[in-house]
């Protein structure tokens, strides 16, 4: 007779002002022979999936498909999802790990502390030929991004994929790590086996079981590569996820690992990716130049993402991923959430030592070169780009910046930091959506406003020695027009000046029947 230890989901509430919280959005398998604990199948059952108008099926239920499962430990991941099992060729001879498993283990490797899992399939075989990976290709994309059908917010019996973000707003962080997998073809196989240089030895998360001797095999097969029109179809994907959070989820920021090129593409121009990556990625359109970015409607799409660079080989990563390499969209991840536990989510998680240093780092594909020169290649792709290069200590995140071209946009930092200012803030409207819209209304939520951003103030998220100078907030007549007031809708504006940046950055905050939040950044006096 033995004991078995069932793991148990913490059963609090969510905190809607955390902001560190990621959703995963991709293909995993499920755990065959692991029902659903009480707590779990409690969890699914409180946000309205088990009963009521949008329950969902028994076995999609079990099956955890299409379904969003917030998941406190690494562990909990690994008993419920087969996230090491999937096929290497299509007889299914030979397993690795799929790429959404080993973002949510490197997220909880670096300090992650909660993440929401949206499971929408099983992942296909790692070598399975172009043409069967091309005609399946638009079915796989849409059961990540929808688009057969416009996006119905009140009708969560309908959503599907990302769209269940609109549901979640505890999640600050959204990936997709099969994107760039999804976009490739595949390969031919490489004539020789590269050797991989043994990670240094240091420090390991405690969080994470020691990996198994690296399959050498697994070395062989080909990371997933993109060509030109393999790049234009994930540019597209990666702009409609972009559109989805500006119109409906602005707290939340993208956090996408940019696809390996395959030797020899150029973009339209002629760029050649492997000499000139960032001319390629402007080329491509994945980087606006900045004048193109619509500011009108408010916070920039590009804003709203934070791109990774390069692929990594980790020490976990080498014994269960396709050429030892890892995309770095988990590790990103984890090390924003984890400094905005311990620093705060305006603070760049680059310039910390404790949090950006990768000790269980032993490569990367490509290795990109690290100077002190401001207009060398890499010093500028990091300008846009959340750069991971090596430094003398070892390897370390070396930038954490949006992929906005705009300055007062570009900090990492002060877009998390309106991402969620503008969460708490549509935290404190909801309780007003009910009130009669006048100047008793006006006063209370203004208080309530300042108060809020009092409270960033003190925790160093703006700069300006007094509150004035480091915030305003104004709701009265002057915010709103006639046709605001006969519409129903508040308007309030508020400006804030983030720490470590020139500009000014106003947000104006629209209560009313279609409730909408814009940020709008100006330059400041």
């Amino acid at each position: 007779m033995g004991l078995v230890f069932e793991p148990v989901a913490s059963s609090a509430p969510a905190d809607l002002y955390r902001s560190d919280v990621a959703c995963f959005v991709g293909f995993v398998g499920r755990r065959a022979g692991r029902p659903l604990p009480d707590a779990l199948r409690a969890q699914l059952d409180a946000g309205g999936w088990v009963r009521g108008p949008w329950a969902r099926p028994s076995t999609q239920i079990e099956d955890l498909l299409d379904l969003p499962l917030a998941l406190d430990s690494w562990h909990l991941f690994d008993r419920f999802y087969d996230w090491d099992r999937r096929a290497v060729d299509p007889a299914g001879t030979r397993r690795c790990a799929s790429y959404l498993g080993a973002a949510v283990r490197s997220f909880f490797a670096r300090g992650g502390r909660r993440a929401i899992v949206v499971r929408v399939g099983d992942p296909w075989p790692v070598q399975q030929d172009n043409a069967t990976r091309t005609a399946q290709r638009a079915a796989r994309l849409a059961r990540l991004l929808p688009a057969a059908a416009p996006f119905a917010p009140h009708e969560p019996a309908s959503w599907r994929g990302l769209q269940h973000l609109y549901g979640l707003p505890q999640a600050s962080l959204v990936l997709l790590p099969d994107l760039p997998d999804l976009c490739a073809g595949l390969p031919p196989p490489p004539e020789t086996a590269r050797a991989l240089a043994p990670p240094p030895e240091g420090f390991a998360p405690c969080d994470v079981e020691e990996a198994p001797e690296p399959d050498t095999a697994l070395q062989r097969v080909p990371a997933p590569r993109l060509d030109a029109a393999g790049y234009q179809q994930w540019r597209e994907a990666l702009n409609r996820v972009r559109g989805f959070l500006a119109r409906h989820r602005r707290s939340a920021t993208l956090l996408a690992a940019l696809p390996l090129p395959e030797a020899g593409t150029r973009s339209v121009a002629g760029v050649h990716a492997q000499a000139d990556f960032l001319n390629y990625l402007e080329q491509a359109g994945v980087l606006a130049d900045g004048m193109a970015e619509d500011t009108a409607q408010g916070r920039p799409a590009e804003a709203l993402s934070q791109l990774a660079w390069p692929w990594l080989r980790t020490r976990a990563a080498a014994g269960d991923l396709p050429q030892g390499l890892e995309p770095a969209d988990g590790v990103l991840a984890g090390l924003v959430a984890q400094g905005a536990v311990t620093l705060g989510t305006h603070r760049a998680v680059a310039g910390d030592r404790s949090l950006a240093l990768l000790r269980d780092v032993g490569g990367a594909e490509p290795v990109p070169a690290w100077g002190l020169a401001p207009d060398s290649p890499s010093a500028l792709l990091a300008r846009r780009v959340c750069l991971f290069a090596q430094q003398s200590e070892g390897w370390a995140l070396q930038s954490d910046v949006s992929a906005s071209a705009l300055e007062p946009w570009r900090f990492g930092g002060a877009s998390r930091l309106l991402g969620t200012l503008l969460q708490a803030a549509q935290r404190a409207g909801d309780t007003a959506v009910f009130e009669p819209n006048g100047p008793a209304l006006w006063a209370r939520l203004r208080g309530t406003l300042e108060e809020l951003l009092a409270g960033f103030w003190q925790a160093g998220a703006f700069g300006g020695a007094t509150r004035a100078q480091a915030f305003s907030v104004r709701c009265d007549r002057s915010t709103m027009t006639q046709a605001d007031l006969d519409a129903g809708r508040l308007v309030a504006v508020l400006q804030v000046r983030p720490a470590m940046a020139i500009e000014r950055i106003t947000v104006v905050l629209k209560l009313g029947h279609a409730a909408s939040v814009d940020a709008l950044a100006e330059e400041s006096p």
